[in-house]
């Protein structure tokens, strides 16, 4: 009985994280030590690099947090101890990164490995776990992601993680970084902008003329069946042929490739949720609120606009949160046809076999869609909180 009641105190998520860390840690390498950016280089476990302080301390830290995470039911030290093997997590990478580069070498790469990938994500999750439990309001939520964001922003300017092979893609890549970050928001939230202007009346006048509503949620979902890919083709062959018959059209810089068939890709998709989540979002409304907003001599706009839309802004704005983090993802693809983004080093990468280059694409990407969630989710639960 008595060991029974002490299973039931372990908390099942810590259980689950940390064995995921041990294994990782265990058998999965921390950091790879490479003579050049393509070669495989030699792989080096947390446990190998305990003659460093900052390896001994991280390894201190992580013990620390897994019984934090199994035992500890103050969330508020939890989150206290995971921030610190966050930080000591990213430190030891850089120390170590720095230690293996061999003086005046700008040809080595030191690569962080898997367990430092999966000790990155678990401690992350003993970290969001706290912050859930200590229920925070929407706006510290965001706050914390600014406090994490600054964490992660000092430790890259201070020169720590300079010697990371990533961190050398970024040095001679910065200029293109920063122009295909502009380009990559642009079409995010672009077509986002777009979608919303064509989305919301779709769906408002689909909720009243219900007879329409099936056929244009059914020709939407049709549209969320095509690859990614393959709808980008398919985009092509019209828009270089308007682009060839139109001068105007080519001179707006709409051609077969590049931003134009990507952009209007991003749109395509990104109608399904705002239109089906406005359709949703308006038959939540309770009917009596609108009908004695009616006999109260409101005219149609004005229950519209008054009534209707304030109380369906929650779930519409839930079908705006899924439209712009699924717009970030695919922007990546647009590169393909010359849309720019991010996207444009991850196919690099993978054409020059430089997984490290695939992560100066990948890593911003992961970054900007989950700082996009966070936010857009604290303006759900404070519309949520206001309407209540």
């Amino acid at each position: 009985m008595e060991e029974t009641l002490a299973v039931r105190k372990l908390d099942r998520l810590g259980v689950v994280l940390v064995i995921a860390g041990v294994l990782a840690t265990a058998l999965l390498p921390f950091i790879y030590v490479k003579a050049n950016r393509i070669a495989s280089g030699k792989p080096m476990l947390l446990t190998q690099l305990l003659d460093q302080p900052a390896a001994i301390i991280l390894t201190l830290l992580l013990v620390a947090t897994a019984f934090a995470a199994l035992f500890l039911q103050n969330a508020v030290l939890r989150l206290a101890i995971g921030t610190l093997a966050l930080a000591a997590l990213i430190a030891a990478i850089g120390f170590a990164a720095t230690a293996f580069t061999p003086p005046n070498s700008n040809a080595a790469r030191m690569t962080p490995g898997g367990s430092f990938w999966i000790l990155l994500g678990v401690v992350g999750l003993i970290i969001s776990d706290a912050l859930v439990k200590i229920r925070l309001t929407p706006w510290m939520r965001v706050g914390a992601l600014i406090a994490y964001s600054a964490l992660l922003a000092v430790c890259l300017t201070s020169g720590l993680l300079d010697s990371l092979s990533i961190m050398k893609e970024f040095a001679t890549r910065s200029a293109q970084f920063w122009t295909e970050a502009k380009s990559h928001l642009l079409l995010a939230f672009g077509s986002l902008a777009i979608a919303i202007v064509i989305g919301l009346p779709l769906g408002i006048f689909c909720f009243w003329v219900p007879k329409l509503r099936s056929a244009v949620l059914q020709g939407l979902s049709l549209i969320q069946t095509i690859p990614s890919l393959a709808l980008f083709g398919i985009l092509m062959l019209p828009l270089g042929y308007i682009a060839a018959h139109v001068p105007l059209a080519a001179e707006l810089g709409i051609r077969g490739i590049g931003t134009a068939p990507a952009l209007i890709a991003l749109v395509l998709y990104s109608l399904l949720p705002i239109v089906a989540n406005t359709v949703v979002g308006l038959e939540g409304v309770d009917p009596s609120v609108r009908d004695a907003a009616a006999g109260m001599g409101l005219t149609r706009r004005q229950i519209l606009t008054g009534i209707d839309l304030p109380l369906a802004l929650p779930v519409i704005v839930t079908g705006i949160r899924i439209v712009l983090v699924q717009a970030i993802g695919l922007v990546t693809i647009a590169a393909l046809i010359g849309g720019g983004g991010f996207g444009i080093f991850i196919f690099q990468g993978i054409g020059q076999t430089a997984m490290d280059l695939v992560m100066l694409g990948a890593v911003p990407t992961v970054f900007f869609a989950f700082s996009s969630a966070v936010i857009l989710d604290a303006v759900i639960d404070s519309i949520r909180g206001s309407t209540a």
